[in-house]
């Protein structure tokens, strides 16, 4: 693994790495700036597939973390980057948000409901009884199942939230069927956001706040990985597993250079 020194290019989560509960966290604006100033390749990568780039650019914005949409690489514009690479211009049924829908259409993929290639399951909070049916059908009758991410809950301010993971598990059990998921821990998420910023592994950073994610993910995809300890992990996490992260930081003000 390279030393931190030898990093020319960096990957970072967003939630409990640069934001918590709507909030940017100690660090991350300076972290960010110092990578702006420098002409550092970085991108911010999220599991959440709800929200376009331009969407979480304007939020970030309004906490202060000025991260350009260019700059920002979510689980639906990998899963847009498989399908593509896949079956160009081919078909899906989709259960989720504009995040999920904007990138599909951006490779010039059709929704339907009628025969699609794939249906793909992205974080939603608006799915329905007959729109889940529905996708059990077409999963029954041949498409392929895809999905964003695999987190069984999210966090919300009156506490966790039913997320992809937990979808996906109703979705298998009707179907025997498992998705082929391209979010974290998938490397090949961590592989499509290196390519678009024209990053190597051997030169290449990821910051992240979850050891079942972030940190195995960085490892398979040949990155130098950095726990910090502002989200998830804290030390009894850490020992849960056998590997281990490059560095263990309190936040990514560690990172952020003195002068």
């Amino acid at each position: 693994m390279s030393k931190r020194s030898e990093i020319k290019s960096w990957l970072t989560d967003m939630d409990g790495v640069l934001v918590h509960e709507g909030h940017a966290l100690p660090g991350a604006a300076e972290l960010i700036k110092q990578w702006q100033d420098s002409e550092t390749p970085f991108l911010v990568l999220t599991n959440n597939s709800i929200y376009t780039p331009r969407d979480l650019s304007a939020r970030l914005r309004s906490i202060g973390l000025d991260v350009p949409e260019e700059r920002i690489w979510t689980s639906a514009l990998a899963t847009a980057n498989f399908l593509k690479s896949q079956k160009p211009d081919g078909t899906a049924f989709v259960l989720g948000e504009a995040g999920m829908t904007t990138a599909l259409h951006d490779i010039g993929y059709v929704m339907t409901d009628q025969n699609p290639d794939y249906v793909v399951l992205g974080e939603t909070r608006n799915f329905n009884f007959d729109s889940l049916t529905r996708a059990i059908r077409l999963i029954n009758n041949g498409a392929r199942f895809i999905a964003t991410n695999p987190d069984a809950t999210g966090p919300s301010a009156e506490g966790v939230l039913p997320a992809t993971g937990s979808v996906a598990a109703l979705i298998t059990k009707a179907t025997g069927k498992e998705p082929y998921i391209v979010g974290k821990p998938n490397p090949m998420m961590f592989r499509s956001a290196m390519r678009k910023i024209g990053a190597h592994s051997e030169s290449t950073g990821m910051i992240g706040d979850r050891m079942d994610t972030d940190v195995v993910a960085g490892i398979e995809a040949g990155l130098h990985t950095v726990l910090v300890l502002t989200g998830i992990a804290d030390q009894a996490e850490i020992e849960k597993y056998p590997f281990r992260p490059n560095e263990i930081l309190n936040s990514v003000a560690d990172l952020v250079e003195k002068f």
